[in-house]
């Protein structure tokens, strides 16, 4: 088979990383680049190949590519996923997919329409230690109990990063659609409704850069995510993932001997170093499962689009990895809403 021409939308932490990973794989070739100041990146070698543009449709329309990779701010993705498969194009779309529910499905519907697969960029399902974790909570009955987090103290260049992120999403949507998928994975119960609290810490940012949301699942399931960005975020229990049930719990954990890893570090958001798991029986002993030899945050990233070429290759069905990234959204979506109404938000 020939190889599929990429073009990569947005050449940010994801974007260079997807970009870069597509560059390891035969299947791929990248054809073009597109960022809004592309005279201003300096390319790595790999990519002096492709051609660089600074507008996406004059990129799509001189191109004609097979897959767009979608790596922008969040308040372009959907609109850019829809053209491309319109267009005739494979999509990776980095998460949230759009704005709002309602554009959400209707990406999903065009996929489903031009027949084209579209892959939701949620890096913990390529991760074999967090399908390990996932594996594991199953095991552990009904209900379960959902207990996570990711807060990270960002300065300079990271919190300019995540500044620019809080145009379009607080961290409790941006961050907590890929918190809130993995719950969703863990039980097969429908999610109810949502309740959620944030806080605004800065006069630099118009949203909160803090929230924290519970969920109620319809099976007694509960759990609570909660994100904040900044400098003044605390270092103190910043990574959070945690599940119990009638069975016992499973736990991500640093080694016994880990220190000094910091809260806004990529690589330690999917790095899980040890699952423990507890039995309640008290049948085994507390079992550590040691994960230190596993892929980073650039692997992963390759594994993403492995995932992409496979479907495409094998015709995979994707509608149920679509739908999940609907509902991770509605989900979190709705606990934004909560906080601006107070409300307890039925789903």
């Amino acid at each position: 088979m020939s190889k599929l021409r990429v073009l990569v939308v947005g050449l940010g932490n994801m974007g260079m990383s997807h970009a870069l990973g597509y560059t390891r794989i035969d299947g791929y070739e990248v054809v073009g680049v597109c960022t809004r100041n592309i005279d201003k990146v300096n390319l790595p070698e790999a990519l002096h190949g492709a051609e660089k543009f600074s507008d996406f449709d004059t990129a799509m329309a001189t191109l004609k590519p097979d897959v767009v990779s979608i790596n922008t701010m969040p308040d372009t993705h959907a609109a850019y996923a829809i053209k491309a498969m319109e267009a005739g194009a494979h999509v990776f779309v980095e998460k949230p997919m759009a704005l709002t529910v309602a554009d959400a499905q209707e990406v999903v519907e065009t996929a489903k329409r031009t027949d084209k697969k579209l892959v939701i960029g949620y890096i913990l399902r390529q991760h074999p230690s967090w399908i390990k974790f996932i594996e594991i909570a199953r095991e552990l009955g009904t209900p379960l109990v959902f207990r996570m987090n990711l807060n990270q103290q960002s300065n300079g260049e990271t919190w300019a990063w995540h500044k620019r992120l809080m145009d379009s999403f607080p961290p409790i949507v941006d961050c907590g659609v890929h918190y809130v998928d993995v719950m969703c994975q863990m039980t097969d119960a429908k999610p109810i409704k949502v309740h959620a609290i944030g806080a605004r810490l800065t006069d630099e940012v118009a949203k909160n850069n803090y929230g924290m949301l519970q969920v109620q699942f319809d099976d007694g399931s509960v759990g609570w995510y909660e994100a904040g960005w900044g400098p003044m975020v605390s270092e103190t229990a910043f990574f959070v993932k945690d599940v119990f049930g009638p069975k016992g719990s499973v736990s991500i954990v640093m080694a016994e001997n880990a220190s000094g890893v910091k809260s806004d570090d990529i690589n330690a958001h999917t790095k899980t170093n040890q699952i423990l798991r507890h039995y309640a029986d008290m049948s085994k002993p507390d079992e550590r499962i040691d994960m230190t030899d596993e892929p980073d945050h650039d692997d992963l990233c390759e594994r993403e689009q492995r995932y992409l070429l496979k479907a495409i290759t094998e015709n995979i069905d994707l509608s149920d990895h679509m739908e999940d990234g609907v509902q991770s959204l509605r989900i979190v979506l709705a606990a934004d809403e909560s906080i601006h109404t107070g409300e307890v938000i039925k789903l």
